[in-house]
C-alpha cells in the first residue's frame, strides 16, 4: 500500500484551487491587493506542491526547462513590449494612457498586459529556481550514496 496516499488525494484536491487562486490574484490585481507576482509565486508554489509529493520528474513532464526559459522570456518581452508600445503611441516607457483613446480603458490594458507579464516571469522564476535546487540536492544524495558504497561492489 502507498505510504503517501493521504498525501497525494490531498494534494490533487488542492492544487487546483490554488491554481485558482493564483489566477484570481492575477486578474484581481489592478483592482485591489494582488498581481502578477504574488499570482506568480502562486501558480509557482502549487506546482511545487505537486512535485514534492509526486516527485519531480512528474512535473517536468509537464513544464521543461525549455518551456521555462521560454516562459521568462516572453514575460519579460511583454512587460517591456508595453513599455515600448507606450513610446510609439507618442507616450513615455510604460505610459499606459496613450494605450487606448480613453485614457481610463489605456491605464486598465496597460496594467493587465504588464501585471501578465510579471505573473509569468515570476513563475517560470521560481519553478526554474526549484528546479535548479531539486538538481542540486540530487547530485549531492547521489554523491552521498557513492561515498557510503561498498568497495567490494557487493
Amino acid at each position: 500500500m502507498n505510504r503517501q496516499l493521504v498525501l497525494r488525494v490531498i494534494a490533487k484536491l488542492l492544487i487546483p484551487f490554488i491554481l485558482l487562486f493564483a489566477l484570481y490574484v492575477q486578474f484581481h490585481g489592478d483592482f485591489g491587493p494582488g498581481g502578477g507576482f504574488q499570482a506568480g509565486v502562486s501558480f509557482a508554489a502549487a506546482l511545487i506542491l505537486y512535485a514534492l509529493i509526486f516527485g519531480l520528474a512528474a512535473v517536468r513532464r509537464q513544464v521543461s526547462d525549455m518551456l521555462l526559459e521560454r516562459l521568462i522570456a516572453a514575460g519579460v518581452l511583454l512587460y517591456g513590449g508595453v513599455g515600448i508600445a507606450g513610446m510609439l503611441l507618442g507616450g513615455n516607457f510604460l505610459d499606459y494612457f496613450v494605450l487606448d483613446a480613453d485614457p481610463v480603458i489605456g491605464q486598465h490594458r496597460g496594467i493587465f498586459w504588464v501585471e501578465a507579464g510579471v505573473g509569468i516571469t515570476v513563475s517560470a522564476v521560481m519553478l526554474k529556481l526549484f528546479y535548479l535546487f531539486a538538481d542540486r540536492a540530487d547530485r549531492r544524495q547521489g554523491a552521498a550514496a557513492g561515498l557510503n558504497a561498498p568497495e567490494g561492489g557487493a
